[in-house]
């Protein structure tokens, strides 16, 4: 969905004079269509592997922690590198962190896409997260440093524009490859993407670097970045399977609060901090992050089961379940632009405050679903909730993230928004699956212990739970008693899933009270 963009930091100039070019001419156009298409396969990459995830865990045998780690290895690698990826941009030259991000990317893309079992899968899936690093942030950046001033403001336009088909056209996209073709496809799509973005880069892109940053970059914050984040993710992530008790889940957990530590401590103590702690001064500044936090934490991790529900339990195919979205887009797409004016009028602060709350009441609708279900009935209305409530939520964001800190922190308070974004949705695969397994083998187990099942299967069933709703049906065993294992399974599935919804919409409403508390728009920078 819609991100907070990555900003330049205020003062880290940018291309020399001779080497701006206006909007209008050829290769201005095709700086655009270059940015556009390199951000687009990030934004095209996390909505369709989504899409995929259910036939991945069919076509890979893959437990809900397998689905887990595809989608947390990425996000991991690209939010702990994030803002070092646009100080090597920075320091060595964008264009060449954003063609080196793109090869990364592409070739991780196609070893995504040959992946032989979940575990191949999963560490190609972490090479892309780090070719996003060096991309997502080089996109904006590049734009502002080449493009001529008086221009910029359309071009960013014109950017953020062609970018957003992309959160439109990927779930049809992946939905639709995922049924015609394979899982895999998904992934090859971004090659031919990739060879026209890097032909345009090399061709007709000027190189650009803040010249006057000292050349250094912050290391060990990304490194004990990737500890903290990365434990804190095996932790939640395993629990279910392991146990709170396992000697991997507690190192995990120690590792979490090391890793924690020595972050802050690196972050105070550098000359030159990948997040400087300074930022977080501001009242303003840390209510809206906090907002966003509990915001895209909800989203991300709702999303992703409410697909799991649609083609396990429901019976969609991947298209449908691709198309189910399409209007929540349409809908962020029509009213965001809109939005900008009631900004105007009444200020940031009520629409942060009101568009978690309408988006909670679209959770609480989507929680009703049981099975079967009727898509126009139970689930159109809560999609299109869930849009309305994030249109109104994400257009202020930026502007209040930029304006809640001095102009010469702009550029890094883009960018901690930006990373925070990946932070709450790695959380939220993360602590939402573990609300989601922990619910799914309590119902299930409970209730196989009430039916005369033979022993053997209601072992068998327990033993796989973990694939939840792809839970294999032991073939030996009744038509009657096999149609009854579906109704435990999908009922069990259900539970999980309703827990989750509710969590995150009571996320959602203290997002609303932290936003509405602590933002004030008379702090606002001008």
């Amino acid at each position: 969905m819609t991100q907070t963009a990555q900003a330049e930091p205020a003062g880290q100039g940018a291309a020399q004079a001779s080497q701006r070019i206006p909007l209008s001419s050829s290769r201005g156009r095709w700086l655009i269509v270059a940015t556009a298409l390199g951000s687009g396969m990030i934004f095209l990459d996390g909505s369709v592997v989504n899409v995929a995830l259910p036939a991945i865990q069919k076509g890979l045998t893959a437990p809900l922690s397998g689905l887990q780690w595809i989608v947390n290895s990425y996000t991991l690698l690209l939010a702990a590198l994030l803002m070092l990826g646009g100080g090597i941009g920075d320091t060595y030259g964008r264009k060449i962190a954003f063609q080196a991000g793109l090869v990364i990317f592409t070739l991780s893309s196609i070893a995504c896409g040959f992946a032989p079992s979940i575990g191949y899968l999963i560490a190609a899936r972490a090479a892309q997260g780090v070719g996003g690093a060096l991309l997502v942030p080089g996109s904006l950046a590049m734009i502002k440093a080449v493009i001529e001033p008086a221009d910029a403001g359309r071009a960013i336009g014109l950017w953020a524009g062609l970018s957003g088909v992309t959160s439109a056209v990927g779930p049809l996209l992946g939905g639709y490859l995922v049924g015609a073709a394979s899982w895999r496809a998904i992934f090859f799509i971004n090659v031919p993407l990739a060879a026209v973005t890097l032909w345009a880069m090399w061709v007709h892109v000027p190189e650009s670097r803040a010249e006057e940053v000292p050349r250094s970059l912050d290391w060990p914050a990304g490194l004990t970045s990737i500890t903290a984040l990365g434990g804190i993710t095996y932790a939640l992530i395993e629990q279910p399977t392991l146990g709170w008790g396992n000697w991997m889940v507690i190192t995990a957990l120690v590792c979490t609060v090391v890793g924690s530590v020595l972050f802050v401590w690196r972050e105070l103590s550098a000359a030159q901090p990948m997040i400087p702690l300074s930022a977080f001064t501001s009242r303003t500044f840390d209510g809206a992050n906090l907002a966003t936090i509990g915001v895209y934490f909800t989203f991300s991790g709702a999303l992703l089961f409410l697909v799991l529900d649609l083609q396990q339990l429901q019976g969609f195919t991947p298209l449908e379940s691709g198309a189910a979205f399409l209007p929540m887009v349409l809908l962020l797409l029509f009213l965001s632009p809109r939005i900008g004016a009631l900004m105007t009028r009444f200020g940031a602060r009520p629409l942060l405050s009101i568009g978690p709350i309408v988006i909670g009441l679209g959770f609480i609708w989507l929680a009703r679903l049981g099975h079967p279900i009727s898509y126009w009935r139970d689930v159109l209305p809560g999609v299109l909730i869930l849009g309305v409530g994030m249109s109104i939520f994400v257009t202020p964001l930026t502007t209040t993230v930029m304006n809640a800190v001095p102009e010469n922190l702009a550029g890094v308070a883009s960018g901690i928004s930006n990373t925070l974004t990946r932070i709450a949705s790695l959380l939220a695969v993360a602590l939402l699956g573990l609300v989601v397994a922990n619910r799914f083998n309590s119902t299930l187990t409970h209730d196989l212990n009430k039916t005369a099942l033979p022993v053997a299967a209601k072992v068998s069933l327990i033993s796989s739970s973990d694939r939840l709703a792809d839970d294999p049906v032991p073939r030996q065993l009744t038509s009657h008693e096999r149609a009854s294992i579906t109704h435990i399974i999908g009922d069990s599935y259900i539970d999980g899933y309703r827990w989750a919804m509710a969590v995150c919409a009571l996320l959602c409403f203290a997002s609303a009270a932290i936003a509405f508390s602590m933002v004030r728009d008379e702090e606002m920078h001008s």
